[in-house]
């Protein structure tokens, strides 16, 4: 159903060979970019935008642990989610839950599947963030501490005169180092006062993780894995008497208004360097063309300044040397504000358009690994 835009539509980024973006290509009611910038051995960041000429679908998915994760969920959510929304007629909080229960589902067999190979896989898991447009209507739905977050004009001035821009939180951070998170947790293990501990300088899900909603982390969703004798080969045994973590979505649906202006889908990767408003000032700022690659090198340069460095030296790391500068970084820009169905659409062409698996892999010539994908 979908197809890597690596064609025409590929650009590398300011000389970076880690970084791979898509300019500008249309979508039902407007614009939308791509950019993403590797900077872990193996790319695990996914993202990919899935178009038909009466809705939009963005997914961004921040893998952890490995790529396997946000690689399966690349390959089968947007199936999944489409076949069950026919299915019911429409789209709804309903289809999105059922789908996310899909993939969560789909992982758990992959790992079964994977085991005895590979027992890490129990602890890879991946955040995931999605976004449909359908009719008039904008569903967001998140695990993790990806973000969507929505440029909205607004008026000012005592008669409403002016307007300015302001940026709205769409998602929610599913991040114990967010106080409300954290007692969220804790008040579903009141027996555990060390579910949530304070270690290298953050919070974490038993030392371990910073997330508390995600696809995967199998090992901290299900107790047996993580006492089984080849797991602990492989780690150290985590003394749980239930899950940790949870599969289970935040969703927000609002209608779509004529004061919205733009959507910003990223990976906290670019969270990490640039504020929710300072994000949303640079994409009013500046052409649609490329921006979100403007973004994605707006946080590298912020990156390179905590560092002390310039983004030129950045831009000479190896990947996996980078990691230590900044995370792997994913932007989806998506403009709102064409009205008229363009000729695309009235010639009912649906169009996908995948980072790549690994951005490395592609700029050197040689092929990423493959991911499973399965059936809905």
């Amino acid at each position: 159903m979908l197809s890597s835009c690596l064609g025409s539509c590929f650009g590398g980024g300011d000389g970076d060979g880690l970084m791979w973006h898509m300019d500008l290509k249309q979508h039902a009611t407007g614009d939308y970019s791509v950019a993403v910038v590797q900077a872990n051995s193996l790319l695990e960041d996914q993202g990919q935008v899935f178009t038909t000429p009466s809705a939009t679908y963005v997914g961004v998915y921040d893998g952890h642990g490995g790529p396997q994760a946000s690689r399966f969920i690349n390959n089968n959510l947007f199936p999944y989610l489409q076949k069950i929304a026919l299915e019911e007629g429409r789209m709804s909080e309903d289809v999105i839950r059922k789908a996310f229960d899909a993939i969560e589902e789909g992982f758990l067999r992959l790992v079964k599947q994977s085991w005895l190979d590979q027992p890490q896989i129990a602890s890879v898991g991946s955040c995931c963030l999605v976004g449909a447009i359908s009719k008039d209507k904008l569903y967001v739905a998140n695990l993790g501490d990806s973000r969507a977050v929505l440029g909205r004009r607004v008026a000012t001035g005592q008669t409403g005169d002016s307007a300015t821009v302001v940026a709205e939180r769409l998602s929610i951070d599913h991040n114990v180092g967010v106080e409300e998170v954290r007692k969220e947790v804790e008040a579903l293990h009141p027996d555990d006062s060390h579910v949530v501990v304070y270690t290298r300088g953050v919070w974490r899900i038993k030392g371990i993780i910073q997330v508390s909603r995600s696809i995967g982390d199998v090992y901290l969703k299900k107790p047996e894995f993580s006492r089984d004798p080849l797991f602990i080969q492989y780690g150290y045994p985590i003394p749980l008497k239930r899950a940790v973590m949870s599969a289970e979505p935040s969703i927000l649906i609002r209608k779509i208004r004529p004061e919205d202006l733009f959507l910003i889908f990223a990976s906290d990767g670019l969270w990490d360097q640039l504020s929710d408003e300072a994000a949303v000032d640079l994409v009013l700022k500046n052409p649609r063309t490329g921006i979100a690659k403007r973004l994605v090198r707006a946080a590298l340069e912020e990156a390179a300044k905590k560092n002390e460095m310039r983004y030129e030296e950045i831009k000479r790391l190896e990947k996996g040397a980078r990691r230590h500068i900044h995370d792997d970084i994913t932007v989806i820009v998506i403009y709102l504000d064409r009205q008229d169905m363009s000729a695309n659409a009235r010639l009912n062409i649906v169009k996908g358009t995948s980072v790549p698996v690994d951005i490395y892999s592609l700029n050197s010539g040689h092929q990423g690994e493959n991911t499973s994908s399965v059936s809905p």
